[in-house]
Parts: C-alpha cells; structure tokens; sequence
C-alpha cells in the first residue's frame, strides 16, 4: 500500500480537526454553545430560551456536571449559562470565562423558568435546536451531525446561514473515514512526518494528563481511579487504567480543565491517550515511538466509531480501548496480525458495554474497557485470539469492526430508546 499525497493530508486532516481541545462533556458544552450562537443571532439579551434536543443529547446531559457553572447540571443550565456569558468563538472551550456573577444570573434565570426543554424527535442522533425570544424577535440556531456543526441560523424567519444535511457524525464537512482500514492506519503511522503532528500530540499529552493528574490528586464522583491505585496497587496495568479513570473522574463531576476529545468524546480522547503513555513509560520508548503508538490509537479509535455514530447505546469507551490495546501492541513490537488481534480480542470480549449517559460511571466503563483491552493485548502478544464464527467475529478485522458498527448503529436503536426511557423516569 502506498500512501500518496491526497491521502496522507486526508488522515492528517481527520487527526487535527477531530484532537480538538473541549471543556466538560461535549453534550452541555454543545448546548452552550448554540445557545452562545443564537444569542450572538439574536442580538440581544434572550427574554426566552426553548433547547430541542435528541435524546442522545439528552441522555447525556441529564446525569453531568455542567462545568464552571457551580456544580449545576441539567440542559437548562447549559442553554441559560452558554446564552449568560458563552463566547461562541471559543466553539468547545464556549464556558471557559465564567465568573461568579454570570453564576448569579444564570440560576436567578433559572429559577425563573427563562428555559424549555423538549424531545426532537427524528433520525439524527447528535441534533439540537435553540430558540431565543426577545419581544417580537426571535433567533434559531440548529446543530446537527457535529457538536459545532451548525447547519442552520435564522432570524425573525429569514434564514441567514444553511448548508446541507448529506453527510453524518463528522464535526467537519469533507472529511472522508469511510475508506480508513486498520492496515492504512498502521501504514500512515509507521511513515507520518514527526513535524506534522509533533505539536498535536503533544497537546492531547499535556491537556489530558493535566486533567488526569487532578483527577488523581482530589476527590471526584466515585473516585474510580484513585479506588484503582489504591486497592489493586501500581503496576503497568493499573497505572495505565486508573490514569484513564481518574480523568474521567474529574471531567464526569465538573472539573474545568479542559481535555482533547477523540470522536465528539472528551472520555475517550482520555481512553485512548493516557494507557498509552503510561505503557511508553513503562516500556523505555522514546517520543517517535510515542506519537507514532497515539497516531494508531486516535485513528483506530476514530475508524471504529465512524461506523457506529457519535452518539448511540454502544459505550464509546470500548471503541477508545480498542485503540488503546492496538497502539500498547505496536509499543512492544507486536506484529500487524498481533496489532489486529488485540482488536478483535477487545471487541470479542465487551462490546455489550451501554451507554446510559454521560455520568460518574463512565469511569468505571473505561476501567473495564481498558482491563479488556489490556487482556487482549497480552493475548495477542502470545498469538492468541477469538477466531471467526466466535460471536460476532468475522475472518477479516475489517468485517469484524464492521459487524461491531451495525451492532452498536442499528442493532441497539430500540436499546437506546429503552435507555432514554428509564432514564426519563428517574
């Protein structure tokens, strides 16, 4: 396989516009930031918000801090504080400079009932609509398909940006995962120029180890990671998980540090990175071979979730530790086929994991994700692997990880509905 131009700028155009930095859950921020956007539309200060949102959206709102904004959580407080004090050019980071006052305000408006939630119903799994209304104006602002991917901006009517809906999941228009396969994966890292993503890996090292340091150091939801190290020791193994863990700790429970997502997801921008770097360490790499393993990682990462959809019932976690087990395989000198099996080891062993929102849990899920994919990774170094007819394992990694996408993409909507529903009635 040779790599020309066209297709080596395309993958590197999917790792810097999918390793973008974001605060807090991306579902929230999402909504703060079109609220920040229909608000900036709207031109003045909103009298009325209404927020539509799917119920992926939903789900993942209903059970997260909202961060800097005091502890609060809820769609509501996303819409109301992005529309208070959210600088939409800040896209992700949209609430990074909230002061004590725009808090005030926001649970004054709060408490005034200034927001409606409602269900948007449809197809589109990542999809929201804010409306704002100040006397006999009114703005609208809809994302669909992308956390900053507005499709629509009207005001009083007249509709003052639109582009089209052809395209699905992807947070820019024009990037083309469809054709990714691992063995392109593997080949783009092996030969990917140092100075061309250098600079970009190490800021999803720094951001995400921050973030990961303090979610170590103090107490966060159900301390997953600290839990971790403290009960089960310090080897490799567990340095590597709790290290994954306790990001999600802190980030699940409001901590405002900001973090590089993979795939829309600030948990498994973690996933895929931390267990990486602690099992550099371990290993004596150096940093090619770092930033050579994390190319592997972000893109297996993104390869697998590309056929599931950002947002679903399969737990994003296992897409992320797949491309954590693929990428701690390369770092030992594992083969391609060894590569592959820690993949299909992985995905043999915990695609069932749902996703029921975004929650202190979700560390929890990672640990066990990250646990499998480890456990697949040392079986693979030996040779061992799930083999077709085992389940949903195909004879090709290709097949194998497209039966895991109309798994996780169509074979659990009524899952996910079922989901919504009991969480709903919470």
């Amino acid at each position: 396989m040779t790599f020309d131009k066209n297709k080596y700028d395309t993958y590197l155009k999917i790792l810097k516009e999918e390793l973008v930095p974001a605060m807090g859950c991306t579902e929230p921020i999402a909504i703060a930031y079109c609220s920040a956007v229909a608000r900036k539309v709207l031109g003045k200060q909103p009298e009325k918000l209404i927020t539509a949102c799917s119920g992926n959206i939903i789900k993942n709102v209903k059970g997260v801090i909202v961060p800097n904004s005091g502890g609060l959580k809820g769609i509501e407080v996303a819409t109301i504080l992005g529309m208070v004090c959210g600088n939409p050019e800040k896209k992700l980071e949209v609430i990074s400079n909230v002061t004590t006052d725009d808090i005030i305000l926001t649970k004054k408006l709060l408490d005034n009932n200034i927001c409606e939630v409602e269900l948007l119903e449809g197809d589109a799994n990542l999809h929201l609509i804010v409306t704002a209304k100040a006397g006999n104006d009114t703005a609208m602002v809809e994302i669909e398909g992308g956390h900053t991917n507005i499709v629509k901006e009207v005001l009083n009517g007249q509709i003052l940006f639109q582009k089209d809906r052809e395209y699905e999941d992807t947070e820019s228009k024009g990037t083309e995962v469809t054709e990714m396969t691992v063995d392109s994966i593997l080949e783009f890292a092996n030969i990917v120029n140092m100075q061309d993503v250098s600079e970009l890996l190490d800021r999803e090292i720094r951001y995400n180890m921050a973030i990961s340091n303090e979610g170590l150091k103090n107490a966060y939801g159900a301390n997953i990671g600290k839990t971790m190290l403290r009960v089960y020791g310090n080897d490799i193994r567990i340095k590597a998980i709790a290290r994954a863990a306790a990001g999600s700790d802190a980030r699940m429970s409001g901590c405002s540090m900001p973090v590089i997502i993979n795939s829309g997801s600030g948990n498994q921008g973690m996933t895929v990175s931390l267990p990486v770097i602690e099992y550099a360490k371990e290993f004596g790499c150096d940093m090619e071979s770092l930033y050579r393993a994390l190319v592997i990682s972000n893109l297996i990462s993104i390869h697998q979730k590309s056929k599931i959809g950002k947002l679903s019932a399969y737990c994003g976690a296992v897409s992320a530790a797949c491309g954590s087990g693929a990428a701690i395989t390369y770092l030992a000198g594992g083969s391609k086929e060894q590569i592959q099996y820690s993949i299909v080891n992985t995905l043999a062993n915990v695609s069932g994991i749902v996703c029921d929102g975004a929650k202190a849990s979700c560390a929890a899920k990672i640990a066990s994700a990250l646990d499998a994919a480890i456990l697949a990774h040392h079986m693979a170094m030996n040779n061992e692997h799930f083999k077709a007819g085992d389940g949903i394992v195909k004879s090709d990694i290709e097949e194998t990880m497209s039966s895991v996408g109309r798994l996780g993409k169509d074979g659990m909507k009524e899952t996910d509905l079922e989901i919504l529903k009991i969480m709903i009635d919470n």
